[in-house]
């Protein structure tokens, strides 16, 4: 997998008081960042990592022993994650990163396209 991008995760750790999030973030960089890693199905993040969780279109992970959530959006046929948002465990139960993340938003049409599925058409007046 390829992660998209290792900044996000070092911004939010070296914002104040964050700092004892870098040495999990590192370690989770640095396993899910590897050729040797290749996830095709939510089944494979869930046998790497049992706590993530699914949000929508979302997969959260949970970062330092559940103090942090790490909200990515993984795309299997790229074999890319995105760091969407790095947060307090707090932050996450606020549930203002849901819209923010938009994990409930449909896909783009390209991602449509990329996974082999036809668009849904669009209603009219909906």
């Amino acid at each position: 997998m390829r992660v998209i991008s290792k900044a996000r995760l070092k911004e939010f750790w070296e914002s104040p008081g964050h700092n004892e999030a870098e040495g999990s973030l590192r370690a989770w960089y640095t396993n899910v960042n590897s050729k040797t890693v290749a996830w095709h199905s939510w089944a494979d993040v869930k046998a790497d990592f049992s706590s993530a969780s699914l949000v929508g279109r979302c997969v959260v992970f949970n970062i330092g022993g559940n103090k942090y959530r790490l909200i990515t959006r993984v795309h299997y046929v790229n074999q890319k994650v995105y760091v969407l948002k790095v947060m307090t465990h707090k932050e996450y139960d606020e549930d203002k990163w849901k819209n923010q993340c938009g994990c409930f938003a449909p896909p783009p049409e390209s991602e449509e396209k990329a996974n082999g599925k036809a668009p849904k058409p669009r209603r009219k007046g909906h």
